[in-house]
């Protein structure tokens, strides 16, 4: 990869948790494992198991950096924000930094949900990257408000089980109960799939007519002509 090459996902912000043990602050909060290898895709969700946000978690020394959508980053901020209480933790957007991604390069660490997705880091604002949406929709992959929704779909509805969004051992967060009573139970009767563009219906979440396809939250015996990666088809 050219050292000129742009890499900059713009549509992606920081935020920067700092403080007193945000570690265990996001541990008790979120759908990670915050005390593991970082990054890691994690997701806040109702106390139904329901996606508000979906995030990938980087350390920064004593810090946490959550890289997620831009529009919804001061969202985000104020929803952790109000678990804060007392704590002596700052919440903030990091407009330092920015979050580059890569189909082809050694430099960084491969995307915790999917390899074939690609290299990500953390680094200085610079020119624009283009074919993410696309490369990441080709590989089956959902995420964003747009596309898996507020408090609209279930956490392993949005294929975090098999997209490693979800740890079932490290106890207790916001959402937990329902979420591992699906898991232990096999109980996930729907999925968000992306399929071909066709005409919208009550299933579709998103549609991106420049690229063909959309977004659809589908029955899982009702998949249709959705994209079905390999990921996706041992979970089926």
């Amino acid at each position: 990869m050219s050292e000129t090459t742009p890499t900059m996902l713009d549509d992606r912000a920081l935020i920067r948790v700092a403080g007193e043990d945000v570690r265990g602050f996001l541990q008790g909060l979120v759908t990670a494992d915050t005390m593991g290898p970082l990054p890691a895709w994690s997701g806040l969700l109702t106390a139904q198991g329901k996606a508000l946000f979906d995030f990938l978690l980087w350390a920064d020394g004593g810090d946490l950096l959550i890289d997620c959508e831009a529009d919804q980053a001061d969202a985000l901020a104020r929803r952790l924000s109000m678990y804060r209480l007392r704590r002596m933790i700052t919440i903030a957007r990091d407009d330092s930094l920015a979050v580059h991604w890569s189909r082809e390069t050694d430099r960084g660490v491969p995307d915790p949900r999917l390899v074939e997705l690609g290299h990500r880091w953390i680094g200085p604002p610079t020119a624009s990257a283009g074919g993410w949406r696309a490369h990441r929709l080709s590989l089956g992959v959902t995420e964003g408000q747009a596309e898996l929704g507020s408090d609209k779909t279930l956490w392993l509805e949005c294929n975090a089980r098999e997209l490693n969004g979800v740890s079932f051992s490290k106890g207790c967060y916001v959402g937990q109960e329902n979420t591992a009573r699906m898991h232990h139970r096999s109980k996930v009767n729907r999925r968000l799939v992306v399929a071909p563009l066709d005409e919208a219906g009550e299933r579709t979440r998103a549609c991106y007519p420049e690229l063909g396809m959309m977004v659809e939250h589908r029955r899982v015996e009702a998949l249709g002509d959705a994209i079905i990666p390999d990921w996706l088809a041992a979970a089926l």
